[in-house]
């Protein structure tokens, strides 16, 4: 019989013994178990067990424990936003982070209006530019991207996980040009997936910039000569309301540059109350949108 170094045999044992145990048949967990845990070892791990907190009030669903989620579902909150951001270059005072501090206010007011509404956690990295060679924003240090099929792939496990767990309405808000195609695309081939078990859309209108233009300009805000550089006063004061000093606020204001494209920003007070105008704008435009995309998707069933 030949002689095996003793290493060698040990990792052929990791390797078998897990298969061998398994093909015997694991102890099967209580089929009511959820929480992570077997429900026979643990009452809080069972599927009715009453929550034994409070409920919570966030809309988040990263913020929720899976009791919070189980009974929201149960409360008939069952559509849930699915935002997606980026990580790219926006000029020199904003951070690269952007669209994901913008979506942190909006996802939020959204859902709150819309009512019965949860908001997934933003995926962050999206579709950039080719990586090698670069091209877009690659060319900027940074800059974090996914291929096309990688992205579409992200947005496919993540709804099917969602209507796995009891959602049946998934909607994709995208704050970034690069993301809207991708979304539609799943979106339409999630719908017919479920074929009127749940429904993908894709909210186009949540990106319509020139409505939020349009909107602030009635409200006294019109940017002047433009920078060139890849921010505006309305994203800046969208990501104000979040955290100022992901637009550098208070370094800018030190140093004079606390303007963009014409419009200054150096007052705190009223670029809150100039912020908060844009989040409740979005809000009500998507909103709105949400609205008659259902009322379509209805018509057609």
């Amino acid at each position: 019989m030949p002689h095996y170094p003793a290493a060698l045999l040990l990792c052929i044992a990791s390797v078998l013994l897990p298969a061998l145990v398994h093909a015997q048949g694991d102890p099967e967990m209580d089929p009511r178990s959820m929480g992570g845990g077997d429900c026979t070892k643990n009452p809080l791990n069972c599927r009715d067990t009453p929550n034994p907190l409070p409920a919570t009030d966030t809309v988040w669903l990263e913020q929720m424990t899976w009791m919070d989620v189980r009974d929201a579902l149960a409360a008939g909150k069952r559509s849930v936003l699915v935002p997606t951001g980026g990580i790219e270059p926006n000029g020199p005072w904003v951070a690269l982070g952007k669209h994901n501090v913008i979506l942190q206010a909006n996802c939020e007011a959204i859902a709150r209006r819309l009512g019965k509404t949860l908001c997934a956690p933003v995926i962050k990295h999206v579709p950039e530019g080719d990586i090698d060679p670069p091209s877009s924003h690659m060319r900027t240090p940074g800059t974090i991207s996914l291929r096309e099929d990688t992205f579409r792939a992200l947005l496919t496990d993540t709804a099917d996980s969602l209507i796995a767990g009891g959602f049946t309405e998934v909607l994709f808000i995208g704050d970034s040009g690069g993301n809207q195609a991708g979304q539609q695309a799943v979106a339409e081939a999630l719908t017919r997936k479920y074929a009127g078990r749940a429904h993908v859309f894709q909210v186009a209108a949540y990106y319509d910039y020139d409505a939020v233009i349009a909107h602030m300009a009635g409200k006294g805000l019109v940017e002047g000569e433009q920078e060139n550089l890849h921010d505006d006063a309305f994203t800046t004061l969208n990501m104000y309301v979040v955290d100022p000093g992901s637009v550098r606020f208070a370094a800018r204001r030190e140093a004079g540059k606390a303007r963009i494209n014409g419009v200054d920003i150096s007052d705190a007070a009223r670029n809150a109350t100039l912020g908060r105008e844009i989040v409740e704008f979005r809000a009500a435009f998507t909103a709105k949108a949400i609205a008659a995309i259902r009322a379509g998707a209805g018509s057609r069933q």
